[in-house]
């Protein structure tokens, strides 16, 4: 391999190292706990009602007490909510879904751990909810169509669950009779169904809307990989807002007119919120933040109910964990349209979602996601083994002149001219081409990025366990040379400790041993300075990636498991003998290839 290509990769290594140790020494600000009023904003964009100010000191929602989420359910009469991926409530006041807690997901790995808590209504430290309403455009008021504050009556269900609907029902007292039917899915969808029967004598204009609020800057990874904030598609246009950069979007910015498909929602790590209209129908969608409420909503045309009748809306809306296979289903049955897109795909898209469907399908297959990365890598490498092969024997070759090009390079001395002819003869005399050699590095940059965001963004890999004590793909190796790996009586650093990047687990310490094998079939570089930093970068990788999550780590480790493999058995086919500390007898056969 001659210099340039040489060159090359170590650029790219060095790059990648550099990338690591910038978020590792200067990682992103933590998000503050914001201290906010509560204040509900309705889709026109005004101020409906100031309820109550938040106390001086909120705590951080993660940490709220139990009790005090409860004290602030029972303020209002509720109807209980049970699926079975739901459990919560919705609230007569104002006709919310307010408070909902995902079944199927824990905080924590501990059994009895908290459910995963996506909504809850104003009085608790981060106030998030649904609301639908109707705009008042001609015959009636604001005062008499029903507001964030209006007390609703239940007129038939007792509890809503799939296969059971929920009718709330308010009367204005001046001819207009509002009503919202409540269904829900056995997964994390719900249909609301909003009508106005018309008793007044007169014609009456309105716009049906939908809102989601979040009180206070949501808390945030803060982590550049993943997307939080808005993420909407207007008639097949995707747009992602963040939510540092809501207070900052003017009413065209924040606001589409959406002609035929389209949604918009909140989307964090692992979970979402969305507004869903029906495909086909025109609506308005906007974004925006207005006294540190951070709002989406959906604004239906204007709708005549004539006198002596009754029209409805319908709409849907999602609340839950972002489970791939689920949102699919939503996306193809239901024909919204490219809502798996909600999911942060990144960059490399066109890779991370073949390489999850494909990791899906493994995991239906195997029932054990650490395996399943496995044998996804041998998939992989599989598809690449055609490019590997030439490679390698082109790397095999290479490794057989290092003798010549070494004594080319002595008698060359300074004169860079003679040493590049002298090299780009003794590659053309062989049959080697130098390049070939850096191709299956280059490949495996973008696979190698592709599936971290994969491992980061999808919740499927989420508490996943493989085997012992590696219970969460999604986390580092909780594993630690602090406490001999649980030998002594104290626990290992904490991720975010500083000690945590020295004392590492044992996954870390398998990738620097297997980066260092598949390391030495390689031909080692002339220059002495290129050759120690490749001599320290399995090392260096193996405490810079301690750190990350252990799916990843696995993944990489499987890989330098088979290249080693790969090459070994190649080199051996071209007629050397390389042993497990790069000590490599024999020569090539004069007519390999």
């Amino acid at each position: 391999m001659d210099d340039q290509n040489k060159n090359l990769i170590l650029a790219t290594a060095l790059s990648f190292l550099v990338i690591l140790a910038w978020f590792v020494l200067f990682p992103p600000p933590p998000v503050e706990d914001a201290v906010e009023p509560d204040v509900v904003v309705a889709a026109d964009g005004t101020v409906l009602e100031v309820e109550a100010d938040a106390p001086d000191d909120v705590p951080n929602p993660s940490l709220l007490a139990p009790e005090a989420v409860e004290d602030a359910i029972g303020q209002t009469e509720r109807v209980a909510i049970d699926s079975p991926s739901l459990t919560g409530s919705l609230s007569l006041m104002g006709g919310r879904i307010d408070d909902l807690s995902l079944k199927g997901y824990r905080e924590t790995l501990e059994p009895d751990a908290d459910l995963v808590r996506l909504l809850a209504p104003v009085g608790t430290a981060a106030p998030y909810y649904a609301l639908h309403g109707w705009v008042p455009s001609v015959g009636a008021t604001r005062e008499q169509v029903p507001g964030p504050s209006t007390q609703w009556t239940v007129e038939s269900g007792e509890s809503l669950s799939p296969g059971s609907d929920v009718t709330l029902a308010w009367d204005n007292g001046a001819g207009l009779t509002f009503r919202k039917t409540f269904s829900v899915d056995d997964e994390f969808l719900f249909t609301v169904t909003q009508s106005v029967e018309n008793t007044t004598g007169s014609e009456v204009a309105l716009r049906p809307y939908g809102i989601v609020a979040r009180h206070g800057e949501p808390d945030q990874i803060g982590f550049f990989i993943q997307h939080e904030g808005v993420v909407r598609m207007s008639d097949g246009s995707m747009e992602e807002i963040d939510y540092d950069d809501m207070p900052d979007l003017t009413t065209e910015e924040g606001r589409v007119e959406v002609a035929e498909n389209g949604w918009i929602g909140f989307s964090d790590q692992y979970w979402m919120t969305a507004l869903i209209p029906t495909p086909g129908r025109e609506f308005r969608s906007t974004a925006k933040s207005v006294n540190d409420i951070y709002q989406i909503e959906t604004v239906y045309p204007m709708m005549t109910v004539p006198a002596g009748e009754t029209l409805a809306a319908s709409s849907a809306f999602f609340a839950g964990a972002q489970e791939w296979e689920v949102i699919r289903s939503y996306q193809n049955d239901l024909g919204i349209d490219r809502f798996l897109d909600s999911i942060d795909w990144g960059w490399f898209f066109f890779l991370t979602k073949p390489i999850f469907a494909v990791l899906h399908w493994l995991n239906g297959l195997i029932g054990n996601m650490g395996w399943s990365i496995i044998a996804l890598t041998f998939l992989i490498k599989a598809l690449l083994l055609p490019l590997a092969y030439k490679s390698y024997v082109s790397m095999a070759k290479m490794r057989e002149l290092q003798p010549e090009m070494q004594k080319l390079k002595e008698s060359a001395g300074d004169d860079r001219e003679k040493l590049q002819k002298g090299m780009m003869a003794l590659y053309k005399d062989n049959k080697v081409n130098p390049a070939s050699g850096c191709l299956p590095i280059l490949m495996q940059i973008p696979i190698f990025f592709s599936l971290y965001k994969v491992i980061f963004v999808t919740i499927e890999l989420r508490h996943a366990p493989w085997i012992g004590w590696i219970n969460d793909l999604s986390a580092p190796d909780p594993s630690s040379l602090f406490n001999l790996f649980g030998l002594l009586p104290w626990d290992a650093p904490a991720p975010e400790s500083f000690l945590s990047l020295v004392f590492i687990g044992v996954m870390p310490i398998v990738l620097g041993v297997s980066m260092w094998l598949q390391q030495k079939l390689n031909p080692a570089p002339t220059d002495p300075t290129q050759k120690m930093i490749f001599a320290w970068m399995p090392w260096v990788f193996m405490f810079m990636l301690g750190s990350f999550a252990s799916g990843l780590v696995l993944y990489w480790i499987a890989n330098n498991t088979i290249t080693f493999m790969q090459q070994y058995a190649i080199m051996r086919s071209q007629g050397f003998k390389p042993d497990l500390f790069g000590n490599i007898t024999g020569r090539r056969k004069p007519d390999a290839e």
